[in-house]
Formats: structure tokens, C-alpha cells, sequence
């Protein structure tokens, strides 16, 4: 059996010189290392040897796997590094390849508009609210004075998810939410205050200055001696900041199920300055939301005593905003994802 072992060394001696690659590394391992490989039949055979033949059996069986295990793990290591550098050759970064340029844009225009309106009413004490696109009936319509059968309705026509669950008209909606939990804890001289913005849908044609689905910006302020008067301070504060402190505001008498009095707001013409124009229809002045005091209604309908309380409330048409203080044209671009129009905006709002 020695003599076996020292041949098996001499023939790996030989062989190993000629592998090559990691397939024939493996088959090497199994002829050498292997369970029928002469180093496997030494062990079987000490068990027949006598004391003096296994102590040099064991011994150069040993030696003997050091040996071939050190070279294959030379092997191994060769061949993997030659296959990682192989790969990292072929998957270098040339440098000298000139970049691709990311274009990075500002803020959609409708973004802008929001950001600003919540600015000021930040500082003016108001909490900015997130509100719920899909809403009840009863949040929508019935606690802002307009029941179930209410021709109101009609003027606010939405889509219906089922008899209960409806697609917001209005961000009004999250006014009528505040004020049901701001009824919990009203007390003497407590003042209730927010805003809250989103997507309403109403079931409208398309075209270039209508669309069903657009932005609202909603508001109110509810407190022991809100009036008129404070309404308008704050819709004139807001425009000026808006439009330019030339700015001057007009209230015209409306309906609103959930306001009493009624107002739609106009604004100064943003084209001729109050000169009159065919934007204007020579007025001098263009409309650009509706506001009111909070209808007694509809405090009732929140669990508020009108007697205690009065309140006010505004609600603005983003995009409405964003066609007068950019001079865009048609409301479905905000909607089309165009870059080129995004980059007309690209230093408002810095």
C-alpha cells in the first residue's frame, strides 16, 4: 500500500500540471480525494495492516491529502479570479463616455398655487387638514344643508360609489367633519380654524375651462364674533397676497346651501388691471370664488349652537388660481404631463 500511495503521487505530480480549467479540477478531486480514489482504499485497507504498517500508512495518507487539497485550492482560487477579472474587464465603466443629462423640474403649477395658499393661512393661525376623497352622503350633503331630495343636489352631481359612499363635490366635506368634532369641546370664547385641499368630481363636460375632475381649496373659521366683516378682510388679504397688493376684491349676493348670506368673490381683471377687456367682458373684474357665512343650518346640523357661534367659509378652485396668475389658457394642461409646459414654471415659487 505504500508503495500504492507513493505512485499515486507521482501520477499527481504529473497530472495536476495539465489542468487547466475548473471542470477538470473536479474531476481531478474525485480521482484523487474521491470515496474509490487509493487515498479512500488506504484507510480501508489499515484495517488489516499491522501497528507499524498503519502508523506509515496514516502518516503519508495524510501528507498526501494536505498535498493535494493545497493545490487544488491554488486551483480553485486561480481560476476564480481569472473568471472575476474576465468579468470586470467586460463590465468596465468607460469614463470617457459622456453622462446622460436628468432633467430635474419644479413644482407642478397646481402645487405651486396650493403652497402659497397654505402659507398664508399658516400664518394666519389656520391648521392645514388632509381630507378624504370618498365620503358619505351625510358628510357631503346632509350636514351642509342639503338633504336627500334637496334640488341643490343637482348643481353638485357626482359619482356615486353606492347610496351611501359618493366621490367628493367639494372639500367641504372635511368643513362639516371639523366642525362635528369641534362640537365636542367648543366652550366660551374657543376659535375653530382650518383649511383642507384636494381632488372633488362632478359630473361636468370637459372642455376648456371645465373639467370633471379638479382641485378645491376649502376653508372656514368658526368663533363668538366672526362676521361679515372679517370674511371679507381675510378673502381681501388673500387676494392681495395672490394677485399683488393692487389688487381689489368685489362680492356679488349668491346661494349656497351651506353659506347665509352668500357671495361670489371676483377679483380685479389680471389682464387689464380693471380697464376692462374681452376677459372681463369689459367689467373690470373676473370672478374667482365663493364664500359666505356659516348657515345657522348648518351649525345645527353639526351640533353647534348658532346662538353661541358664527362662522365663516371660502372655497377656491385651484386650478381656477393657477389659469389667472399664470395666463394659462386651458385647463387641461395641467392634466397632460407635458414637460414642455411644466418648464414654464421652472423659477415660480423659488
Amino acid at each position: 500500500m505504500i508503495n500504492n500511495l507513493k505512485a499515486i503521487e507521482k501520477e499527481f505530480e504529473a497530472k495536476i500540471k495539465g489542468v487547466t480549467d475548473e471542470k477538470t479540477l473536479e474531476q481531478m478531486k474525485k480521482e484523487f480525494l474521491g470515496k474509490d480514489s487509493v487515498i479512500a482504499q488506504a484507510g480501508m485497507h489499515m484495517k488489516s495492516a499491522s501497528v507499524e504498517e498503519k502508523k506509515e500508512i496514516g502518516k503519508l495518507s495524510n501528507i498526501l491529502k494536505a498535498k493535494f487539497m493545497r493545490h487544488f485550492d491554488e486551483l480553485t482560487h486561480k481560476f476564480k479570479t481569472f473568471e472575476l477579472n474576465k468579468r470586470l474587464e467586460g463590465e468596465k465603466i468607460d469614463l470617457s463616455i459622456p453622462g446622460v443629462k436628468l432633467d430635474f423640474y419644479n413644482k407642478h403649477p397646481l402645487n405651486l398655487v396650493i403652497d402659497e395658499i397654505y402659507t398664508i393661512f399658516s400664518e394666519l393661525g389656520f391648521d392645514l387638514v388632509d381630507g378624504t376623497e370618498l365620503e358619505t352622503d351625510e358628510y357631503c350633503f346632509q350636514k351642509l344643508n342639503l338633504p336627500i331630495g334637496h334640488p341643490a343636489r343637482d348643481m353638485q352631481d357626482t359619482f356615486y360609489i353606492n347610496e351611501k359612499l359618493v366621490l367628493r363635490t367639494h372639500c367641504t366635506n372635511m368643513t362639516a367633519r371639523a366642525l362635528t368634532e369641534a362640537a365636542k369641546n367648543l366652550t366660551k370664547n374657543s376659535y375653530v380654524s382650518s383649511v383642507s385641499y384636494g381632488n372633488v368630481y362632478r359630473r361636468d363636460d370637459d372642455d376648456a375651462t371645465h373639467s370633471h375632475q379638479f382641485m378645491q381649496i376649502d376653508g372656514f373659521a368658526l368663533g363668538d364674533k366672526i362676521s361679515f366683516a372679517n370674511l371679507r378682510w381675510v378673502l381681501d388679504y388673500m387676494c392681495k397676497r395672490l394677485f399683488g397688493e393692487a389688487t381689489k376684491i368685489r362680492m356679488r349676493p349668491s346661494y349656497f346651501p351651506f353659506t347665509e348670506p352668500s357671495v361670489e368673490v371676483d377679483i380685479t381683471c389680471v389682464t387689464c388691471k380693471g380697464a376692462g377687456c374681452n376677459i372681463c367682458k369689459q367689467t373690470g373684474f373676473v370672478e374667482i370664488l365663493g364664500a359666505g357665512m356659516i348657515s345657522p343650518k348648518v351649525l345645527t346640523l353639526n351640533n353647534i349652537d348658532p346662538e353661541q357661534k358664527t362662522g365663516l367659509a371660502f372655497g377656491i378652485g385651484v386650478e381656477r388660481i393657477a389659469m389667472l396668475k399664470y395666463g394659462i389658457k386651458n385647463i387641461r394642461d395641467f392634466y397632460e404631463n407635458d414637460v414642455r409646459f411644466l418648464k414654464q414654471f421652472k423659477f415660480f415659487g423659488e
